[in-house]
């Protein structure tokens, strides 16, 4: 019988006795008994601080916090093994909704990509994106982020995406006392037309900030900023949030661990 089972299975006479022997199933008890040890580490850096990590994030944070150096490869196996899920990032289908009149102006592309010039408060990144909450509720998100060092200098969040979202984030900035910013230093977005109208470019002005502006439909001129929105959208529990102030309140947080506490 077992040769007709092993022959069915594939899997020869020996290999069967084998695998059944009391030395491989010691094996496998203390292969089991590391690989629990390593699941309760790998669960303690994914719910540091509450909130979700994917692999990479999970990898820095145990070398960082629990001065303990994991490969990505057995994280993301005890990952499997475990059913530890990482978050996903959706893509994002904000569209622009306004075309630019005549009166609004599109700036040149003076970034080039060059996010990283190892001169922080330099190049600033900015954009809106859509926040999803509670039963159908949405809200907008605007951010001012430093290219060089990932930081949310300023945000706005509003229930509205009129003009008021973009200028009320740069007067955030102005009134951050921690940021100094660098000479020459210049703000960069998309062609939307929060940021091709005169009001807003007036005001870059008046804070004696250059402008620039990403290529028509190319996201990637402007990578990091959209990265951090997909990164921000794993990390808060927007969808939690039953009113338009607790998700004031979440956001607020999510950001205050991106800056202090998530590794880059």
């Amino acid at each position: 019988m077992v040769t007709y089972l092993c022959n069915i299975a594939g899997v020869s006479r020996q290999g069967y006795y084998n695998y059944f022997s009391s030395t491989q199933i010691e094996r496998r008890k203390e292969k089991e008994k590391k690989d629990e040890v390593l699941r309760d580490l790998v669960l303690q850096a994914y719910k540091f601080k509450k909130r979700k990590k994917g692999a990479r994030q999970i990898k820095m944070v145990l070398k960082g916090q629990f001065n303990t150096v994991f490969n990505l490869k057995r994280i993301r196996r005890i990952m499997n093994k475990y059913d530890i899920q990482c978050p996903f990032r959706r893509a994002n289908p904000y569209k622009r909704i306004m075309k630019a009149t005549q009166e609004h102006k599109v700036v040149p592309n003076q970034l080039n990509r060059e996010f990283k010039q190892d001169s922080p408060y330099k190049v600033l990144l900015t954009d809106i994106t859509y926040l999803y909450f509670g039963k159908g509720q949405r809200a907008y998100l605007s951010t001012i982020i430093d290219a060089s060092t990932n930081e949310v200098l300023a945000h706005n969040i509003s229930e509205r995406i009129t003009l008021d979202i973009a200028t009320d984030t740069l007067k955030k900035l102005k009134k951050n006392r921690k940021v100094k910013l660098a000479k020459e230093a210049y703000i960069h977005s998309d062609q939307g037309s929060h940021y091709t109208s005169p009001t807003y470019q007036k005001l870059v002005k008046k804070f004696r900030l250059g402008q620039s502006m990403s290529r028509r439909g190319n996201c990637w001129d402007n990578a990091p900023q959209e990265s951090f929105f997909g990164h921000f959208k794993d990390l808060a529990e927007i969808e939690q949030c039953q009113s338009f102030k607790e998700l004031k309140k979440e956001v607020k947080a999510a950001i205050y661990y991106y800056n202090t506490f998530r590794y880059q």
